[in-house]
């Protein structure tokens, strides 16, 4: 994805703040694995409507003159709809409600981390154990020194993953889907050939098959099914009524929610076959929810909360595109770390499927938060927009 748009603003020391987070959230929103193939340039074809739809709710916080002003100018030629929830209060803009579900992609990771550091918490799983411990019908014996850890904080070394349903498929791409065993198989398979894998734990390479893995891990210790682990370990726990990690076959999303195109396909319906990786669907309010959980230190106890926000000292690898080349910057916890001033740094998850682009950030003591989706028109890389907002939002 490229940044061909440069979002227009008054100049003042809000938006003077965008510049430190530009490099690395234009490396999160340009990630492409599992969970995001084929996302870069999403077509949502939903004709655009003027103005903006402020929606209060119970909370502490008020939409901020800086966000107003960025959502105010939407939608617009790159944005059809948009919607976000900051500090507590919610609005929308063009043809999308500040409550309707959404598909996030790649912040799934996150819900998947928190549900293996769970079980390492019950010293179900030990997190510096090689993972084939746990699952070793699924990585070759060449990845035997992968440890657990190494699979949260991207730093296993594992293959790029083979390519997977998306719009490069043609028409009807959105009907199919592939299972995590599959992509395994198949990845590892291709990269048998290639000469030696890359040892683990000497740099970081954003990866969405550390989390088909994980997700599978999970399944083999608890010997239930990922989604109802999910269920089971955070979804009912914190009353996220309209968060869900639906079955591969099931194309549905629950309304109310955007009409997405690609290509001028409506797309909306399509199949959350990347699962632990990218498949969760949910709103603006449950992600808000979630993530302040998760940062207050209520899904996990002191010993694990601690990886929440601990990033692996070592290099971003040459191709990891999300740290833009310099340090590591994804966490144990799953979360990305990115510099917001001089003495702070924000932390959240980008994810995007075809149709959306969707992400939570917050500062780590939770004085500003936000949680917002997109849906572009394709027109140009949706990018600045994000920036803006984001930037807009955690302003003081």
């Amino acid at each position: 994805m490229s940044e061909r748009l440069v979002p227009t603003a008054p100049e003042n020391a809000m938006r003077l703040r965008l510049a430190a987070t530009s490099l690395a959230l234009a490396a999160a929103v340009t990630a492409v694995g599992a969970g995001s193939a084929g996302a870069a340039l999403p077509a949502a074809g939903a004709a655009p409507a003027s103005g903006v739809q402020a929606a209060a709710l119970k909370g502490p916080g008020v939409l901020n003159p800086a966000l107003q002003d960025v959502m105010g100018r939407l939608p617009d030629l790159v944005i059809a709809g948009a919607l976000v929830r900051r500090d507590g209060t919610e609005a929308a803009a063009g043809p999308v409600t500040a409550d309707a579900h959404v598909r996030i992609g790649s912040v799934t990771k996150t819900f998947t981390n928190t549900v293996v550091l769970q079980l390492v918490a019950e010293r179900r799983i030990a997190l510096d154990a090689p993972a084939r411990r746990y699952v070793p019908e699924l990585l070759p014996e060449a990845y035997d020194r992968v440890t657990v850890r190494q699979l949260l904080d991207h730093t296993s070394g594992l293959p790029k993953p083979v390519m997977t349903p998306g719009p490069q498929d043609g028409p009807g791409w959105q009907f199919k889907s592939v299972k995590p065993e599959d992509i395994l198989r198949e990845t590892f398979a291709a990269a048998a050939a290639t000469g030696e894998p890359t040892a683990p734990g000497s740099e970081q390479q954003y990866n969405g098959l550390n989390s088909h893995v994980l997700g599978l891990l999970v399944e083999k210790v608890t010997g239930r099914s990922f989604a109802d682990e999910l269920e089971r370990r955070i979804i009912r726990p914190l009353h996220l009524r309209h968060t869900s990690l639906p079955a591969a076959d099931d194309l549905s999303i629950p309304a109310p929610h955007a009409t997405v195109y690609v290509a001028g396909e409506d797309v909306t319906e399509q199949s959350p076959y990347p699962w632990a990786e990218g498949g969760m669907i949910s709103t603006a309010a449950d992600l808000d929810r979630f993530f302040t959980a998760l940062f207050r230190g209520r899904l996990l106890p002191p010993a694990q909360q601690k990886l929440v926000f601990d990033v692996p000292n070592v290099k971003s690898a040459a191709g990891n595109t999300n740290c833009f080349g310099g340090p590591a910057c994804f966490s144990v916890g799953g979360l990305m770390r990115y510099k917001l001033g001089e003495q702070e740094f924000a932390w959240g998850k980008t994810g995007s499927r075809p149709g959306w682009d969707s992400g939570f950030f917050a500062t780590e003591d939770l004085r500003h938060r936000v949680a917002y989706s997109l849906n572009s028109t394709g027109a140009a890389s949706p990018l600045p927009h994000i920036q803006a907002i984001v930037g807009a939002a955690l302003a003081d």
